[in-house]
């Protein structure tokens, strides 16, 4: 199963840290989680603070302890297809996240977005698009999705985030399908 996930963090520096983790499948299925930071993780900007609204008061009184949550997000999903709009930074906070746990820093692997976009049109246009047109199909609708979804203000928390990139996915694959039926097979 395709599975959106999205972190928060501390910062967007060398030491930031998980804060917040949040997933759904495409099958609707979802969980966050406020995680309350490792001993070691110390790092902090105030800026990231005023982005995504959650203190470090809050995730030490209200977030689940950090290596519960990683092994939760391992059992969830391990074996499933992860996609994060940011994989770069995303993967950085997992990797955070299982290492501190003693859990294997690359036990879950994240994918970009736009590479399950890519699969969706491939997928519903294989037969109606020339295989070496499939990726700028897939750009071009996934740029018409997200304006559709209308990403353009972030929502900043990790749940909300994931959430939405699950509609862009969905819209894709809506706008996917209406080319197929207008196009013959090549």
């Amino acid at each position: 199963m395709r599975v959106f996930i999205d972190f928060e963090a501390s910062s967007l520096g060398d030491d930031s840290y998980p804060i917040e983790i949040g997933w759904v499948g495409e099958d609707g299925s979802c969980e966050a989680h406020l995680i309350r930071p490792a001993p070691q993780w110390i790092d902090w900007d105030p800026t990231a603070q005023a982005v995504h609204g959650l203190t470090r008061e809050r995730l030490r009184a209200e977030g689940e302890p950090h290596d519960q949550v990683a092994r939760r997000t391992l059992d969830a999903l391990a074996g499933h297809d992860l996609f994060a709009s940011a994989p770069s930074w995303d993967g950085k906070w997992m990797s955070v996240l299982l290492r501190a746990s003693g859990l294997p820093r690359h036990a879950l692997r994240l994918k970009d977005t736009d590479e399950a976009h890519r699969q969706a049109v491939a997928e519903i246009l294989r037969d109606r698009v020339p295989d070496d047109q499939i990726e700028a199909v897939a750009v071009r609708l996934g740029e018409q999705a997200r304006r559709q979804i209308a990403l353009a203000l972030p929502r900043h928390r990790a749940l909300a985030d994931a959430a939405a990139e699950l509609e862009v996915w969905r819209e894709v694959r809506r706008l996917a399908e209406a080319v197929a039926r207008r196009r013959r097979p090549v």
